[in-house]
């Protein structure tokens, strides 16, 4: 399991258009990729105006082919405006479910 993760700074008149956005991007990995798993909007707690997006994929591989082909084009058509802080990428080593 891949897992990549991307913080950003969001004002709070952005949060909306962010949501929109973020579940915008999940609908098209899970269209287009077969190796899209899961999407998951989090705040951090106690932290003012952050957000994290996080994407689970069955390979690193799959996120980067996904990447390749969509990413300009969904920045292209993403609304909120956005700082990003980071990004990680993450690889499962144990899961429990």
């Amino acid at each position: 399991m891949f897992i990549h993760a991307v913080l950003f700074k969001i004002d709070s008149e952005e949060v909306k258009d962010y949501r929109k956005d973020s579940i915008m991007w999940a609908r098209h990995a899970k269209k287009y990729s077969k190796g899209f798993v899961s999407y998951h909007t989090v705040k951090r707690a106690g932290v003012k105006n952050q957000y994290v997006s996080v994407y689970r994929w069955k390979t690193r591989n799959h996120r980067d082919i996904f990447m390749k082909e969509f990413h300009d084009f969904l920045v292209s058509e993403s609304k909120a405006k956005v700082k990003t802080l980071g990004h990680y990428n993450l690889k499962a080593i144990d899961e429990v479910s």
